[in-house]
């Protein structure tokens, strides 16, 4: 197959009608369209697949331009159009897919309706349309949908093409290798000969048969037909045993990279939690030190902070001289009664104006109630014991602080290493989580071996059973010359089944082989490194370190390899199909597929770029590259005289892309 041009109407970012033409010319089979992200490059790759099948990969499905639908004015229609004009087993074809949309009265867009798809060939110089009950079936002929994502990829869909050719991958993919490898037209041929199906030729045979020579004959054949379908049933069980234990293998594979990636995270939530006690621990001490600062200054912080004002006041009290003055347990009425009685209790004389009298009456300033000299006494007394218990306070409350300051530093510490720790963590997974689950994948796949076991040992017996039908219905049958005469059609058949399957299995090995070979040859022009590729009989393919030092044995790959990978994979179908296409008398019928691209570069470096820009052109009849600007000048570059058309996007808004031809 290859492109020849496409025209896009209202599709996304192209707005009104553009035109883009590829390069088909044997020397100068590569086209080139650069462009920044957004500009268009997804929607052209994907302008492909809807013209093609009706689908892309957008999350939107609704593919009018957006400036063309708020344009639209209320009760108005327009046409989104996509035209994709390729040859295909020598015959021109014009693949035409439609969609109308309408706005309602108050202008808003309703759901659009669904597509239409035409096909055009010419035929002896006229132009034929394809019925349009018979494009689905062409479509189906030129490229099958589950094959075209293997011509038609992104960046992304060849990382899920990586996943897919790693080891247990799914029926569908060997099947498509194999078709585009030619081998359908056998497989199809085996099918309609000895297949299990009712309407397959050996089982024709049997409904032929007439049972009025022998009633037992109807029993065998009924008797068989419950042990085809059982077979039946059971090969579609092992299929589907053998799909879930590669994803189960897969999934075990991908928990042990988890665990290994993240068996630090025990350890580091060890020492989390550690940092985390102690950050509980300085919290408390805080706590503690800081309700003894408050209880000790509660209790002595006033006189501490009084304590200059006690010194100034006792100072002032030794300078006035009344200090010690009074006279303990003496009260005025008690001076008052000995002066009254005019005698002291010493026995002296007490007159008024006599010494004795002037002393009394001095005394009655200090005593109750003119108690001065109490009061000072007291308040001497009370300074000198409050000075000494505030003494030590000072002191006692600066190993306090000294420890609050240090309770600072030492939580900034432990915050900053539980944070470097938490920063370790962000985006690490709990091994225990992850070895649960991987206990859970060990359970499923000992549970699917079993089951697996047990259905091929009931195979085994149902095929031993059927074998024995099979013989006394065949002794039955020979007995009469009708039946004779079908069964000996049918040992024909079955002939030929088992002659064709010979073949087949001869064929597929060899196309196997080539193809292993291939794909190494274009992969050491990609990849060098030792690596070699290994394609077992279920198309899985493996990843060989060659001989380091005695170890041979499959590898976990990282991206690019795995890029590399799909990149010799494909180039090597291709390779083998155009070599299969071009030899005389071929057995296997093929057909040479373009490889339409986006973006494919991104994952590799300049080396690898050019490796594989010079190997791409080699084996694809006709590549197409979707491509960033930084990777297209070097691409360009290494492409050289293979290309022959150059495009660059124009973009113009969010809404508006063209194309500048350069």
């Amino acid at each position: 197959m290859l492109l020849r041009k496409m025209k896009l109407h209202n599709f996304r970012q192209f707005k009104g009608e553009q035109n883009i033409e590829f390069a088909t010319d044997a020397e100068k089979n590569v086209t080139i369209i650069m462009g920044e992200n957004g500009s268009g490059k997804t929607t052209l790759a994907q302008a492909f697949t809807w013209c093609l099948y009706g689908d892309t990969d957008f999350d939107d499905k609704n593919v009018l331009n957006k400036s063309t639908q708020l344009e639209m004015e209320p009760n108005r229609s327009t046409t989104v159009k996509v035209e994709l004009a390729l040859t295909h087993a020598g015959r021109d074809y014009t693949m035409i897919r439609t969609q109308k949309y309408s706005t309602d009265s108050t202008g808003r867009l309703k759901q659009p309706h669904s597509t239409v798809f035409n096909i055009r060939y010419k035929k002896d110089g006229q132009q034929e349309f394809v019925k349009d009950t018979e494009t689905e079936i062409r479509m189906k002929e030129i490229l099958p949908k589950n094959l075209s994502k293997y011509f038609f990829f992104d960046g992304e869909r060849i990382g899920n093409m990586s996943r897919e050719i790693s080891r247990g991958k799914s029926k569908e993919f060997a099947d498509a290798v194999k078709g585009l490898l030619g081998l359908n037209a056998f497989t199809s041929a085996l099918e309609h000969l000895g297949s299990r199906r009712v309407n397959s030729v050996v089982k024709g045979y049997d409904s032929e048969y007439d049972s009025n020579s022998d009633s037992k004959i109807d029993e065998y054949i009924n008797a068989i037909d419950k042990y085809d379908s059982r077979l039946n049933e059971i090969d579609l069980s092992l299929t589907k045993i053998e799909e879930i234990e590669g994803k189960t293998e897969e999934n075990i594979s991908k928990l042990d990279r988890e665990i290994s990636e993240n068996k630090d995270s025990e350890k580091y939530e060890k020492n989390r939690n550690s940092f985390e006690n102690d950050l509980k621990k300085l919290k408390s001490d805080k706590s503690s030190n800081t309700e003894k600062v408050i209880k000790k200054f509660n209790r002595f912080g006033t006189s501490w902070m009084a304590k200059k004002l006690m010194k100034d006041s006792l100072q002032e009290l030794v300078n006035a001289d009344k200090v010690d003055k009074g006279i303990p347990d003496i009260h005025a009425r008690t001076i008052e009664f000995l002066i009254e009685r005019g005698m002291c209790i010493c026995g002296e004389s007490i007159e008024c104006g006599n010494l004795a009298h002037k002393k009394l009456m001095d005394t009655l300033d200090y005593i109750p109630p003119q108690s001065i000299g109490n009061l000072i006494y007291t308040f001497v007394n009370d300074c000198k014991m409050k000075n000494n218990m505030a003494e030590d306070m000072f002191e006692e409350l600066k190993g306090i602080f000294s420890e609050l300051r240090e309770f600072e530093n030492s939580y900034i510490s432990v915050q900053d290493e539980i944070e470097k720790i938490e920063n370790k963590l962000e985006g690490m997974l709990n091994v225990g989580d992850l070895q649960k689950k991987r206990r859970q994948f060990q359970e499923r796949k000992r549970e699917l071996t079993n089951d697996r076991e047990s259905l091929i040992e009931e195979r085994g017996s149902i095929n031993t059973k059927r074998g024995r039908c099979e013989t006394e219905m065949t002794n039955l049958t020979l007995k009469d010359e009708n039946n004779k005469r079908i069964a000996t059609f049918k040992a024909y058949a079955i002939y030929m089944y088992d002659t064709l399957l010979k073949i087949y299995e001869e064929k597929e090995s060899e196309t196997r082989e080539k193809l292993e070979m291939a794909v190494n040859e274009i992969f050491k022009e990609i990849y060098d490194g030792g690596f070699s590729l290994s394609i077992d009989d279920k198309y899985n393919i493996k990843i060989i370190v060659n001989d380091f030092d005695g170890y041979s044995d499959d590898i976990e790959t990282s991206t690019a390899q795995s890029i590399s990978v799909i990149f010799a994979f494909i180039a090597g179908v291709i390779k083998l199909a155009r070599e299969n296409n071009s030899e005389e008398n071929q057995v296997l019928d093929t057909e040479v597929y373009p490889l339409v691209m986006d973006a494919p570069l991104s994952a590799f470096d300049k080396t690898r770029i050019k490796t594989i820009c010079q190997a791409l052109p080699k084996v694809a009849e006709q590549v197409i590259i979707f491509i960033k600007d930084t990777d297209g000048e070097i691409a360009e570059t290494h492409l050289g005289t293979k290309v022959g058309v150059r495009y660059s996007f124009d973009k113009k808004n969010e809404f508006i892309t063209g194309f500048v031809r350069r």
